[in-house]
């Protein structure tokens, strides 16, 4: 009886002992402990070889990084995934994770953002995705309660580039003006006839005639080769940018750990200046492209700089009075705006 006692007890300490090494081996594997990486997709409406695409690739490819590959974001860009005008929705809905939604091509979705566009004077783009930031930390409007928002950033300043020179205010009078959202709006107040199009289509556009003119940032000249058909710019006092955010599924940010989620908003607190400084160093490069081509550009003379911005003046006072009917504080995005560009300045 003493000798089975004594095999049984062996064979428990035996058993016992080979859990304990399995378990050894099972929780010590590389595999073990490992959490399945969140993947997204990032829908961006700018073309792949932009480098703007570039460095938000690079954003995502910093984020898996810091992560320790916990979260993967899969960069598809050219709007192939969701059109800029469809590109908020979309990500409200999941079908893109993250996207960066210009609110230029939803006009009236983003009511209180709409200051940003307006033509405040913003000499570079540095200025512009700098008080972007500045004035969605301050606000917090509900227009973005639907998303999580990553950062804003914003384009170089909006000048007029076109087939004949603009020498004063009065030859924008009747001049086939390509723009989008805001600058449309904008181009009939300073007497240009819009010529609505993607900015995809506006080289052809233009070197046929279709446009005579467009209005955007330097960096169209060489991102969009726009230098090659245009021979004339003018800069003006009363500039305006186009920006935008990247925004991300809430449920999916839901998903993300605390820990990560701290990392995400770390880089693209980074991502502020770094975006900041590529579009004012890409913007700088146009010009350059643009001037090598034999481009002239043209400085509005000090009358002719009062003239525009007696022009544009009723879409600031249009843009309080619809904010207030909103029971948004228009009024006071307004001259937050006016008054950080001036500390910028």
């Amino acid at each position: 009886m003493k000798g089975g006692t004594k095999m049984k007890k062996w064979r428990l300490k035996a058993l016992v002992l080979c859990l304990l090494l399995v378990g050894f081996a099972y929780f010590n594997s590389p595999s073990f402990g490992q959490v399945k990486p969140i993947e997204l997709n990032f829908s961006s409406h700018m073309p792949a070889a932009h480098s703007y695409s570039l460095m938000e690739k690079e954003w995502t490819k910093e984020i898996e990084k810091r992560t320790n590959g916990r979260v993967k974001i899969t960069y598809i860009p050219g709007g192939t995934l969701l059109p800029a005008d469809k590109c908020y929705d979309g990500v409200v809905k999941g079908i893109a994770d993250v996207g960066n939604p210009p609110p230029s091509n939803t006009r009236g979705r983003f009511p209180l953002a709409e200051i940003l566009e307006l033509p405040l004077g913003y000499r570079i783009a540095m200025e512009g995705t700098i008080l972007m930031n500045d004035w969605y930390r301050k606000f917090k409007p509900k227009e973005y309660a639907e998303v999580q928002v990553m950062y804003f950033q914003s384009t170089g300043p909006v000048f007029a580039h076109s087939k004949k020179p603009i020498n004063k205010f009065e030859d924008f009078k009747g001049m086939k003006m390509r723009s989008t959202g805001l600058a449309t709006i904008i181009a009939k107040a300073v007497g240009s006839a819009p010529v609505g199009m993607p900015v995809v289509e506006a080289y052809d556009a233009l070197k046929k005639g279709v446009a005579e003119a467009s209005m955007a940032p330097f960096e169209a000249l060489e991102g969009f080769r726009w230098g090659e058909v245009l021979k004339f710019s003018t800069i003006y006092n009363c500039a305006w940018v186009t920006g935008w955010p990247v925004v991300m599924n809430k449920s999916k940010w839901d998903l993300i750990s605390p820990d990560d989620q701290k990392i995400i908003e770390q880089v693209s607190e980074e991502w502020i200046m770094k975006q900041g400084k590529n579009w004012t160093a890409i913007d700088e490069s146009g010009k350059k492209f643009f001037t090598n081509l034999g481009g002239k550009i043209i400085y509005f003379s000090k009358d002719d700089n009062e003239k525009m911005e007696k022009a544009v003046a009723p879409l600031f006072d249009d843009y309080v009075k619809r904010m207030k009917e909103l029971g948004l504080p228009g009024e006071e995005a307004l001259n937050f705006c006016r008054d950080r560009l001036k500390q910028l300045q």
